[in-house]
């Protein structure tokens, strides 16, 4: 039986009416009563309807995280992807700069260089610039620190390693060397 109905046949019942619309004595219908009854059933349709609005944002707020955190995921794995394929990089680098005698092996070693780099870069990987650019402890990582006046102070001067940003945040520093001002004595 539902809550109205329920009301409705405790009120009638105690105004004298039985279950079977029988007379317990007194014929009238007390309509304070069920106006009553009506009342506590908006209320209760009210409190329904409130928690249906409640459980469907609720439901509406999990599914929004879920799928950021699928997101998320992806990004990540992403990340540690390209953090781990970062010394492939830093060596194919540091073996163009060594001068080969054959330019058909150092073309090839070129072009999958830059194909390497293109993937990476089509993945987010962006190279953080360092040389010339004032020192950014956020970006850069001095290891060394070089007294020059030819170049202003707090300057990078040489990059050691280059740094990284993926999908605009930093995976990695740049390694430099920064210039200082010469001390005057």
């Amino acid at each position: 039986m539902c809550v109205v109905a329920k009301k409705v046949t405790e009120e009638t019942e105690s105004n004298g009416v039985g279950q079977n619309g029988e007379e317990a004595g007194d014929t009238a219908v007390n309509p304070a009563g069920v106006t009553a009854a009506l009342k506590a059933a908006e209320a209760d349709k009210a409190e329904l309807l409130d928690q249906l609005k409640r459980s469907q944002a609720e439901f509406q707020n999990f599914r929004k995280r879920a799928e950021r955190e699928k997101v998320e995921f992806a990004e990540y794995a992403g990340t540690e992807t390209v953090r781990a394929l970062l010394p492939l990089l830093d060596d194919f680098e540091r073996s163009l700069k060594v001068e080969c005698t054959d330019r058909v092996y150092a073309k090839g070693m070129e072009l999958i260089y830059q194909r390497f780099y293109d993937s990476l870069k089509k993945l987010g990987l962006e190279p953080v610039v360092a040389v010339g650019q004032p020192f950014d402890p956020h970006v850069h990582h001095a290891v060394e620190m070089t007294e020059t006046d030819e170049a202003p102070d707090h300057t990078v001067l040489d990059e050691y390693q280059r740094g990284y940003n993926f999908k605009g945040r930093l995976m990695r520093a740049a390694m430099v060397r920064v210039a200082v001002a010469p001390s005057t004595k």
